[in-house]
């Protein structure tokens, strides 16, 4: 078929021979075939590359991510040892006990190994330093660095922050001041 083209092509571009590695054949010819012949091969990918397979076999679909459910409370929670507040002028003296809020995560991902901190120099003796902790934060643990801290008053003393197992789940408690 393609012999077939090519001879009525030549006949049309009234070329005699269609030997085309004689010296004598014309060149603007045998450019016209090899062009000719370069489109109808891409043409020929081409109507190949646009045709469906034969099968549909359609593949499961990926799995899902995996679920981190995470669930996030506020507790109130107050030590005995909270220092008390005075709140006053000398005649009316009242005294009321500091409450903090403390955070509470739970998350269903085991949290990471603690990091190694580098602890820097004192700023002064009041300091306290606060060790390095991983928390939770948009969806994915976060360390947290340790530094020094000025407590709020020379009786505090810190809570850290910590992770306990409770079954499937890692509740995360926030440090703080008691």
């Amino acid at each position: 078929m393609v012999l077939e083209w090519i001879e009525m092509y030549c006949s049309e571009m009234k070329i005699k021979n269609s030997s085309f590695l004689s010296r004598s054949t014309p060149v603007l010819p045998v450019r016209q075939i090899s062009t000719a012949l370069a489109c109808c091969g891409a043409l020929g990918l081409l109507a190949g590359c646009a045709s469906e397979p034969e099968s549909h076999i359609v593949s499961n679909p990926p799995p899902p991510a995996p679920m981190r459910s995470v669930t996030t409370t506020t507790t109130t929670t107050t030590p005995d040892t909270m220092p008390a507040v005075v709140v006053g002028n000398p005649g009316n003296v009242m005294v009321t006990t500091a409450t903090p809020t403390v955070n509470t995560t739970v998350v269903t991902m085991a949290p990471p190994a603690l990091q190694t901190d580098v602890v820097l120099a004192q700023p002064s003796p009041n300091y306290v330093w606060l060790a390095g902790y991983w928390t939770w934060r948009d969806d994915r643990y976060q360390w947290m660095s340790g530094h020094w801290e000025l407590p709020p008053n020379s009786n505090a003393v810190w809570i850290a922050p910590r992770w306990e197992q409770q079954g499937n789940a890692y509740k995360f408690t926030e440090g703080y001041w008691n």
